[in-house]
């Protein structure tokens, strides 16, 4: 047992896309048995977690009080806590060393969209889960940039680990998948949360002024629920339900299966991700790998990740979305063009290669 390294993982964000992130990093491990693990699970987690690792219970919310103290007592010695967030212990704990993931700094950049309470907690923890860290992961060159420019740390402690895309699809029939969900036959797509900084408005606005035949053919897919989107942009809500014409187009599909996202992909005419800020951007890819076109922002993190693959607009300014929308829906040669690339560029991000990038920082940890 003296030449196995352990390691305690901060695992209580299993339903979001850094939930997605730890999982797919864990299953690498499996058969791994030069690593000892252990995983801070909330309840009903054990299912989640593969069978090689031991579940540490953890009663404390993310971003409580309650956590910082829960953290010092059930954080075994260990030679690396691993937190895959920013929400990092601020007290002493066991472990040797600690290692973060800062997937961005939003909560810096986009200060005026948060209360109070939120900017304090996000400017000392960020602050401090860098200066904690023997290492900062984060997931693209643009996010280091902004750690750099945000919190001033030397960036030779900050290493870029992209994330990964699955590689295998999972097609569903998509008569069943339109029955589950009531979905329309035509529709472009759209997947995130709608806080403001995520730009859906435009989307919207720009779908209004489509031209008559693309508008009339395809309506818009929301994916979430509309209960789940009123705490991020109440106002956006509200212009939907005070809009005849998107009332009428706009479908929030509730949740989604991640076994059925695929299929919703696939069907989908087109992408679109209007974003004005993102560490990385997972969902152009993923439409990638289900060979849907993709238009999105040109802001640098996407154009980063999605290279050549990816048609890119100016995501303040209403016409260019339009024309963009419009040139893919219109040209069935050009949206072709854009799928071929798409099939390549997601082949650049897979969870193999991440996974074996965060063990040589792992392995390399004294």
């Amino acid at each position: 047992m003296s030449n196995i390294k352990t390691i305690c993982i901060d695992c209580r964000i299993l339903t979001t896309g850094i939930g997605t992130y730890v999982t797919s990093i864990l299953a690498y491990f499996k058969g791994n048995d030069d690593w000892l693990i252990y995983a801070l699970v909330a309840e009903g987690q054990n299912e989640i977690l593969p069978l090689n690792i031991k579940l540490i219970p953890f009663k404390a919310g993310v971003y409580s009080v309650r956590e910082q103290f829960e953290f010092s007592w059930k954080i075994p010695r260990v030679d690396i806590f691993w937190s895959p967030h920013y929400n990092i212990p601020l007290l002493p704990i066991k472990a040797k060393v600690r290692i973060v993931t800062i997937h961005d700094v939003y909560h810096l950049a986009y200060r005026s969209e948060l209360t109070l309470k939120q900017k304090i907690y996000s400017k000392i923890v960020l602050a401090a889960a860098v200066k904690l860290s023997k290492k900062v992961i984060t997931v693209s060159e643009f996010s280091k940039s902004e750690i750099i420019k945000y919190l001033k740390f030397d960036k030779n402690k900050i290493n870029v680990i992209e994330n990964g895309v699955k590689q295998i699809r999972n097609l569903k029939s998509f008569d069943a998948i339109q029955k589950k969900y009531n979905l329309p036959s035509k529709y472009i797509l759209y997947l995130g949360s709608v806080k403001p900084h995520k730009n859906l408005k435009r989307l919207l606005e720009a779908y209004e002024q489509l031209n008559s035949t693309v508008k009339e053919a395809n309506k818009v897919v929301i994916v979430g629920k509309v209960d789940g989107f009123i705490t991020g942009d109440p106002k956006l809500i509200s212009y939907i339900r005070e809009n005849p014409s998107l009332k009428e187009n706009v479908v929030f599909t509730g949740f989604i299966e991640d076994v059925d996202m695929d299929a919703i992909y696939s069907n989908a005419n087109i992408f679109v991700f209007p974003s004005l800020y993102e560490g990385f951007g997972l969902p152009p890819l993923e439409a990638m790998l289900n060979e849907c076109p993709v238009t999105t922002s040109s802001i640098p993190s996407l154009k980063e990740v999605c290279g050549n693959a990816a048609m890119y607009f100016d995501p303040s300014n209403i016409e260019d979305i339009k024309q963009k929308i419009e040139s893919f829906i219109m040209d069935e040669d050009l949206k072709q063009q854009f799928v071929e690339r798409g099939k390549i560029c997601v082949k650049n991000f897979t969870w193999k290669n991440s996974y074996e990038k965060h063990l040589k920082i792992f392995d390399t940890i004294n």
